[in-house]
């Protein structure tokens, strides 16, 4: 008899763990390949998984309302229920192990937690003046700590799993200042009672993209190439059809469909940029998926893919734009939507920086940096000045696979292409 196990995904780059926050099948249930048999939470996304093959749920390792790293094994399914007349029940007893191993660390913080000088009530479990997640409510349960009493910063100000964080370092810190003989210097040069001084405990998510950013700048030797564009002429004709495009859509025309439009016609010449490296084997993708990296309430990002970018026009890229922002911001995008990337696009300037130095998300070898567009003068017909709109282009590259000389002649190429931008590409 065949197993399969279903395994935590990795749900973005930066994400480390997840919830399981509903079993859509019990043990015994038969299931078909790809159907959806859990729902998973994190701090970005809300998923549910597909079964990785049809057959039996014959066992579920993770209860509801658990948090557990990616690659940790959720349940078994098994191709047939033949022989396996043990195997069905055999979850209950799992269950119960992790059920039993679960309530002995509770007691000892719970018991000990009320002993501390300001205790904090517990969350009411029943209490629904506002949603919270299972991650949260455990470490409300955990920490005893009163949640009306924390400020959130999800969507609706729901209470996400940093602002439990950041309650719990803010409440250490004043616990040990209040345990600071008056006049004492505290010998914790890190830490500074005054107010002139935060501190701050990293999120999981935030340790997770510094040690993705680390390693690819460890893997990778990165080169970047800066290019002015003189981006007047698509500014003057988006300014001049903008309304009436979002008249006739449900999406506006963004300066960074057209941008994506030529990175994909570019891409095209230049193929070995749209590439990955396997050792000492460098693997070209024939196909052409775009990440869009999307800023975040809570200061992250996370990078939906436009899948097969070469397949769509000016009109189709804006709409994927604006659909898979829009989705990222409201915790919507599924697991295909932040899979495949082949060539990632960051458009700084949505902050007003000018020019930047992106960092390449492996086992991509490049990624474009967008600047904010500016007007300055430039110099036209060869001595005279007017005043254009200016925009700085940064591309890193993989020095590996990718030499200077290529990485230029692609950068050279997509500035020619959005200078000589016309209309009818549309």
């Amino acid at each position: 008899m065949a197993q399969t196990k279903v395994i935590m995904p990795q749900m973005g780059e930066s994400v480390a763990e997840g919830t399981v926050a509903k079993w859509l099948k019990q043990p015994g249930d038969k299931i078909d390949k790809d159907e959806n048999i859990l729902e998973i939470s994190t701090d970005k996304i809300d998923v549910e998984v597909p079964s990785p093959a049809a057959g039996y749920l014959i066992q579920i390792l993770i209860e509801e309302g658990q948090t557990v790293e990616v690659g940790t094994p959720l349940a078994v399914i098994a191709d047939s229920m033949d022989g396996t007349a043990a195997a069905k029940p055999a979850a209950p007893p799992k269950k119960e192990k992790k059920v039993e191993k679960a309530p002995e660390p509770e007691p000892e913080p719970v018991e000990e937690k009320p002993k501390v000088e300001k205790p904090v009530k517990a969350a009411e479990p029943g209490d629904k003046r506002k949603f919270y997640t299972p991650v949260v409510l455990r470490m409300a349960a955990e920490q005893n700590i009163d949640l009306e009493a924390v400020d959130g910063t999800g969507m609706g100000d729901r209470v996400t799993k940093k602002d439990v964080q950041r309650f719990l370092a803010e409440r250490k810190t004043r616990a040990e200042a209040a345990a600071t003989p008056a006049g004492e210097k505290a010998e914790m040069p890190a830490m500074v009672l005054d107010g002139s001084e935060e501190i701050i405990t990293m999120s999981n998510v935030r340790k997770r993209t510094a040690e993705h950013m680390i390693r690819s700048k460890q893997t990778s030797a990165h080169v970047t190439s800066m290019q002015e564009v003189d981006m007047t002429p698509i500014v003057r004709y988006r300014e001049a059809v903008k309304d009436e495009f979002r008249k006739q859509n449900d999406f506006p025309l963004t300066y960074m469909a057209i941008i994506t439009k030529e990175v994909v016609e570019t891409i095209k010449e230049f193929p070995q940029i749209n590439a990955s490296v396997d050792g000492d084997k460098i693997i070209i993708k024939h196909y052409i998926n775009i990440g869009m990296a999307v800023a975040l309430a809570d200061d992250t990002l996370i990078v939906p893919v436009i899948k097969n970018a070469d397949d769509l026009s000016i009109r189709g890229l804006a709409r994927a734009i604006y659909d898979l922002a829009h989705r990222a911001r409201n915790r919507k995008l599924t697991m295909d939507d932040i899979e495949g990337t082949t060539f990632t696009i960051t458009n700084h300037g949505l902050f007003g920086s000018v020019f930047g130095t992106p960092i390449i998300s492996q086992p991509q070898v490049a990624i474009l940096g967008t600047g904010a567009i500016r007007k300055r003068p430039w110099v036209v017909g060869g001595d005279a000045l007017a005043i254009r709109d200016i925009m700085f282009l940064s591309l890193t590259y993989d020095h590996r696979i990718v030499d200077g000389s290529y990485g230029g002649r692609f950068s050279q190429r997509l500035t020619e292409r959005l200078e000589s931008w016309d209309p009818s590409r549309m």
